[in-house]
Parts: structure tokens; C-alpha cells; sequence
């Protein structure tokens, strides 16, 4: 009996052994990482994260401690001095980005900045007449002691501008009047809130800032007569547009470029819309220098020769161009999906073949525009990870640990593309 029990006791022993010994090499084995399909962007925050099996049988990543931390390189060309030649490049920042590892990176690859939030007009006049320079000032600052120029984002815009502007001399919503000469009185008193608001901010920047998104986003082809049925619009018709130019002109002087921006400017209708709307206003005798072109695309479109295309036609009109808000998407825009926190690498290759492709009729295109400004520096922090949906996106040229993508070696050196 003894024997019995001793022989059964045994068995057990090696079925254990030999159960531990294949657990090792499954999908949630400790201590076993697959690198999977990861990508540059991935962070490397999470170091105590259990890494997923890879499901293509490649061979084990690094440790977690070996991948790539946060950090700017220095030892890599800068894309200022790539298109000295050519164009300026540009990026948005927020005032809190003005120091650390955003600010050394914006410091080696750029030699333009615009504030993405800090100017507009609920982040400097939130209440009438109380001014709040501090956010502004800090974004200039640092351009200055950097040796950049300086772009301004925006003087007018349908959204982030206070309900204040919109209200009666009582405090009521201006879009509710109806009575003619009180909508008359309405009209008047916002076209002068609006000088004072531009004539303001001018008069304190216009030594420092030299390119001005005057209005913003203005046109809508699907609204009527073509405007954006803005409370700007619906309560002044476009004479808000050209009292904006013309207190800007007269605030800053000749040397300060005036500009109209929007986006899918490569859009046929929208174009023919702002075209017609800019000629208009020239026509007029409106101050207008440029357009500037957002250029918010995706890997999917639109073709790069209807981007050139638009551009050529406003330049038809003596108008200069400039790229304000370049970002790419990974997605169509009817896609709403997500990639994770793992973005194929045929994705990211994608993305620097539409870079490569843009810059490069660009540059075929030689002083066409007069400026390239992308809309961030690096993929940590883009407006597109919340719009339209929650999502990882990686738009910019640099990934979330400030790594060079391989969108930034096609379009500065692409013979050094991985």
C-alpha cells in the first residue's frame, strides 16, 4: 500500500513539473515580453504594465528599462535650417511648454511659434476691459529669448470667444432682439467692442508679432450664402470681417501681414468661397495680405495637388499663403476607429510618404508659401487624441518621447528613412 501511494505521489510530481514548465512561454507568462507590432511611439511610462504576446512569432523585445525614455535629440538635423532656403517652420505651444523637454525640442526644430490657445479671444478679454496678458506675454517671451518669430492666433472667431461681446448694453443676448433699431444699436455697439478688443491687442504686440490671423474660420459652404452663421455673422453681416482688417492695419501699421485662415481651403467650394469673399474685400480696399491654410489632413487626403492647387489661385490674387495648423491624422475622417496603444508601423510609413510628398511639392513650388507651421511639436499632446472621438492619433513629425518618426527623416533627409 505504502508502494502504491509512493509511486502515485511521483506522478504528481513530474504532471506539476512538467504544467509549470509549459506555462512560461504562454500570453500571460510572468516575466516574458513580445515586442508585437510596437511602435516608436509607444511610452515607455508604464514599465510595470504586463506586455502582450506577440501573435506574428517575432522574438522577444527588450526590457522595459531599455526602451526609449523622453528625450530630445540633439545629434539629428533641425527642420529650420533643412528649409532655411524656402520657408520658415513653425509649431503651436501652449505657455507651459516654454520650458522642459517641449522647449528644448522647439528650440532645435523650429524657428516659429504661434500660441494654440493663449490668444484667442476668451483666454485674453474673458470679461470686457479686463484684460489677461500674463499667458500671451509668457509665449512671447520665449520666443523672443529663443530667437523666433511669432505668429497670432486669433483675433476673431466663432468659438473660445466670451458671451459678453454678444450681449446688449442690459446684459441680453443681442441675437434675441427684434426690434430694427435695436438690433441697429446691437450691431454698432459689437463692431466696437471688436475695434477695441483688436486695436488692444495690436497696439501691445505689434512690435513682436508680425503675421496675425485676423479672422478665423469664416467661411461654410453649407451655410447661407456661403458664411458661417456665426453670432458675428447673423448680427453684422460680414462687416465684422472688415472692421477686424481694418483696425489691425491701423493699430499695427504697414508692416504687420494680415491674414484670413480656415480650413479645407483645398476643398473646390470652400476656395471658390473664401476667394470670392477675399476678392471682395480687396475690392474694397480691405488691408488683406494672405491666407492662411490650416492644412488639418489625414494619410488618406486630400491630394496634395489640390492643396497646391488653391494656394496658386489665392496667389492669382497678390495674396500671400502660409501652412498655419499642419497636422496629419492616421484616420480618414469618417473613420472613427483606433489603432491602440500599438500604431502599425505601415501606418506611420504611410504618413511620411504624405509628408514627403507635401514638402516636396513645396519645395517645387518655391515661394508659393511663405511659412509651415504644424499645429504642436510632438505626439504627446495633440488636439486630434479628443477629436472627433478619444483616440491615439500621432499627427506631428516627432513621437511621445520627442523621437524623430520616420515622417521627419522623409522630408528633411529621407535616404536615412529605417
Amino acid at each position: 500500500m505504502q508502494i502504491k501511494k509512493g509511486i502515485a505521489m511521483v506522478v504528481c510530481l513530474i504532471l506539476l513539473l512538467a504544467s509549470a514548465a509549459c506555462s512560461g512561454s504562454g500570453s500571460g507568462g510572468n516575466n516574458v515580453r513580445s515586442s508585437g507590432n510596437a511602435s516608436p511611439i509607444e511610452s515607455a511610462a508604464s514599465e510595470n504594465a504586463t506586455a502582450q504576446s506577440s501573435d506574428n512569432g517575432k522574438q522577444e523585445s527588450a526590457p522595459a528599462e531599455e526602451k526609449t525614455s523622453p528625450s530630445v535629440q540633439m545629434d539629428i538635423p533641425s527642420l529650420a535650417e533643412a528649409y532655411k532656403d524656402y520657408f520658415p517652420i513653425g509649431a503651436a505651444i501652449e505657455p507651459n511648454q516654454s520650458s522642459g523637454l517641449t522647449a528644448d525640442l522647439l528650440k532645435k526644430q523650429v524657428n516659429m511659434l504661434v500660441a494654440e490657445n493663449a490668444m484667442k479671444p476668451a483666454s485674453i478679454q474673458p470679461t470686457e476691459g479686463d484684460f489677461h496678458w500674463e499667458q500671451a506675454d509668457e509665449i512671447v517671451n520665449f520666443a523672443k529669448e529663443s530667437g523666433m518669430a511669432l505668429r497670432f492666433h486669433t483675433l476673431v472667431w466663432h468659438n473660445q470667444t466670451p458671451d459678453w461681446f454678444f450681449q446688449d448694453a442690459e446684459g441680453k443676448p443681442m441675437a434675441d432682439e427684434t426690434d430694427p433699431k435695436k438690433r441697429e444699436a446691437n450691431k454698432k455697439l459689437l463692431l466696437k467692442r471688436l475695434d477695441t478688443h483688436i486695436r488692444t491687442i495690436v497696439g501691445r504686440y505689434k512690435n513682436d508679432i508680425k503675421s496675425w490671423d485676423v479672422v478665423n474660420e469664416v467661411v461654410e459652404p453649407a451655410d447661407p450664402d456661403g458664411m458661417r452663421n456665426s453670432l458675428w455673422y447673423r448680427l453684422t453681416g460680414t462687416d465684422y470681417i472688415e472692421t477686424a482688417f481694418r483696425a489691425a492695419r491701423e493699430a499695427g501699421g504697414p508692416d504687420i501681414k494680415l491674414y484670413m485662415n480656415d480650413y479645407s481651403t483645398d476643398d473646390p467650394t470652400k476656395r471658390d468661397r473664401l476667394y470670392e469673399l477675399a476678392k471682395g474685400m480687396l475690392d474694397k480696399g480691405v488691408p488683406i495680405d494672405g491666407i492662411g491654410h490650416q492644412t488639418h489632413i489625414s494619410i488618406e487626403g486630400p491630394p496634395v495637388d489640390a492643396i497646391i492647387a488653391s494656394m496658386k489661385k489665392f496667389k492669382e490674387l497678390g495674396l500671400d499663403n502660409l501652412i498655419t495648423e499642419l497636422d496629419m491624422s492616421l484616420y480618414a475622417w469618417n473613420d472613427r476607429s483606433d489603432y491602440g496603444a500599438e500604431v502599425p508601423e505601415d501606418v506611420l510609413e504611410r504618413q511620411a510618404d504624405r509628408y514627403r510628398e507635401l514638402f516636396d511639392a513645396l519645395k517645387a513650388n518655391k515661394g508659393l508659401v511663405s511659412g509651415v507651421v504644424f499645429w504642436g511639436i510632438s505626439d504627446d499632446h495633440t488636439w486630434l487624441s479628443t477629436f472627433p472621438v478619444t483616440r491615439t492619433e500621432a499627427p506631428l513629425l516627432f513621437d511621445k518621447n520627442y523621437q524623430a518618426k520616420p515622417a521627419f527623416w522623409a522630408v528633411v533627409d529621407p535616404s536615412k528613412r529605417n
